[in-house]
């Protein structure tokens, strides 16, 4: 099962963060990428057009997930492992602190 959420750089569309059976990984959407005055969402995620892949969550998304007290309220509202890490990603960073903020992408089941 493939989980992903749309990454935004400043209220703009920047790309796509996900987990799937081989891991994690970050695109930038092509648009964003090509503008005169688009900058990267972190000095470790330059901007490229190859996905950036990891066995493990990208630190730069780990680093957006709460901790301590709200990291506690995040897992108990949502009923979270503190271990799902992309879970964590996506129902806590769509307001965080700071520039960057992940909104989760739907899945929707064919009838």
């Amino acid at each position: 099962m493939r989980r992903s959420g749309k990454v935004f750089y400043k209220d703009k569309f920047a790309g796509t963060v996900w987990q799937d059976e081989n891991g994690y990984g970050f695109q930038y959407d092509n648009q964003y990428r090509d503008q005169k005055n688009a900058e990267p969402i972190s000095l470790t995620l330059p901007l490229q057009e190859d996905p950036c892949l990891n066995n493990t969550m990208i630190p730069f998304f780990d680093g957006l997930i709460p901790e301590g007290w709200l990291l506690n309220i995040t897992i108990k509202n949502w009923k979270l492992n503190l271990r799902d890490r992309m879970g964590l990603l996506l129902v806590a960073c769509k307001d965080c602190v700071g520039a960057v903020s992940v909104e989760a992408i739907e899945i929707k089941e064919e009838a």
